[in-house]
């Protein structure tokens, strides 16, 4: 166990042997503290401090800074600009969770795990992402409660989770919107709808994941404690399909 906990980058195998001794270590929800256990990568869920551990190195986990006039997409069939580009460096096969519009820019997960893919990409797991949009016109806070309350579209009502004016002067305005829906072109939509058509649109946050200081076109690697949180919320994840629509592109 304590070879798998440092293979994992958690921590030295000493410490790892430290952590196992102290109780803070589970294996299936149970405390193992005994030293020299077995534990099968593929089947058995360990934990430190609470906090999932990913057992199985051949997992990769990116975050690419996605900038505008690329396709999300790792072969374009049109020969526009794709991610391939941003995953050279990486032997494993990595895919995109979720889209992000060819105009937009931001936050992006690259992973070859495909099911905790599946977990972050679908509405019904209710895992929210961040954006903030730059949009025409001074927007006023009775247009920003609209977004909360909910707006109808062509295809049915939606309302952000959160909404907040970050600027508004000079005939522009900053605003950050978090949803979770994965309709197709939905904040874009939902801006246009209340009379503030989109100038710019990043995504600054996906789950816990944070965009930081990555400069567009750059990649990094999770931190352990960022997969942890990740890996939390698959765990976790309820089983339900719901009705909302599959990941679009935002």
């Amino acid at each position: 166990m304590q070879k798998v906990i440092a293979a994992a980058g958690v921590a030295s195998r000493r410490v790892a042997e430290n952590l196992i001794s102290e109780g803070r270590v589970t294996v299936n929800g149970e405390v193992a503290d005994m030293l020299g256990r077995r534990v099968d990568p593929d089947t058995d869920e360990v934990a430190v401090d609470g906090v999932p551990v990913q057992t199985d190195t051949s997992r990769r986990y990116v975050v690419l800074n996605k900038p505008t006039g690329v396709v999300s997409s790792m072969q374009d069939e049109h020969d526009r600009p794709d991610l391939s580009q941003f995953v050279d460096q990486f032997e494993e096969r990595l895919f995109n969770v979720g889209r992000l519009d060819f105009d937009t820019a931001g936050l992006l997960i690259l992973t070859n795990d495909g099911g905790l893919a599946h977990v972050l990409a679908h509405p019904s797991f209710g895992v929210t992402k961040t954006y903030v949009a730059k949009v025409d016109g001074n927007m006023v806070p009775s247009t920003l409660q609209l977004l909360l309350d909910g707006i109808e579209l062509e295809d049915g009502q939606i309302a952000a989770d959160k909404a907040r004016l970050l600027e508004s002067s000079r005939g522009e305005s900053l605003v950050e919107i978090t949803l979770h829906s994965g309709r197709n072109r939905i904040v874009r939509r939902m801006l246009e709808a209340v009379g503030h058509p989109v100038v710019e649109l990043v995504r600054r946050s996906f789950g816990p994941l944070q965009l930081g200081s990555l400069a567009p076109g750059e990649v990094r690697e999770l931190t352990t404690v960022e997969l942890g949180k990740l890996l939390g919320i698959a765990r976790t994840a309820d089983t339900r399909t719901g009705d909302d629509d599959a990941e679009s592109t935002d």
